[in-house]
This record gives structure tokens, sequence and C-alpha cells, in this order.
């Protein structure tokens, strides 16, 4: 019976021999394959991830040009403000010369004979 036990306790080294080295293989094929899954996950996250990074980044570009634009329509509208203000002084101003020098022009006349009269009192 000690033959009997010792053989089949030789036939159960053998086994978990042979079951440690299926299980090792096992381990070694389907460790690879997992590393190459775990990859593969981490490329598709980096991926979403930067697909999600450019919606972003062209979210942003959207708004600085809406403001950008909106800035342009301001600047514009100021400067059309201004250019029209100004457009009235000058108007102004040259209404103020013509009527200044219409004045002068009108007052021309007997400022020169005043000239004469008192250029020819003080010789005559």
């Amino acid at each position: 019976m000690e033959t009997n036990i010792d053989l089949s306790q030789y036939n159960r080294e053998i086994l978990n021999a042979l079951i440690n080295e299926a299980v090792a293989q096992y381990v070694m094929k389907y460790e690879k394959e997992a590393e190459r899954i775990s990859l593969i996950e981490r490329v598709i996250r980096v991926e979403e991830e930067l697909k999600s990074l450019r919606e972003v980044q062209n979210s942003i570009l959207r708004e600085m040009n809406a403001r950008f634009e909106a800035l342009q329509s301001e600047m514009n509208a100021r400067f059309e403000a201004i250019q029209s203000e100004m457009n009235a002084r000058f108007e102004a101003m040259d209404k103020r010369f013509e009527t200044l020098t219409k004045f002068m022009f009108a007052l021309k006349l007997p400022i020169i004979g005043l000239l004469f009269a008192l250029v020819f009192k003080a010789f005559f």
C-alpha cells in the first residue's frame, strides 16, 4: 500500500508540476495579450482625450473670434462717431471762417476809407 501511496503522491507532484507549468505558460501568453489590450485601451483613452481637447480648443477659438468681431464692430462704431463729430466741428469752423471773412470784407472798405482819412488829415 505504501507503493500505491508513493505512486499517487508521485502522480500528484507530476500533476502539480504540469499544472503549474501550464498555468505559467497560460499566464505568460495572456499576459502579453493583456499588455497589448491595456496598451490599446490607453491609446483609445489618449485619442478620446485629444479629441476632447480639440473640441475645447475649437470652442475657445470660436469664442475669441466672436469677441474680436464684437470688439471690431464696437471700434468701428466709435470711429464713425468720432469721425462724424470731427466733420461737424470742421463744418462749424468753416462757417465761422466764412462769417469772419464776410465780416472782414464788409469792414474792409470803411477801414480803408478811415485809414485814408487819417492819413489825409495827418499830412494835410
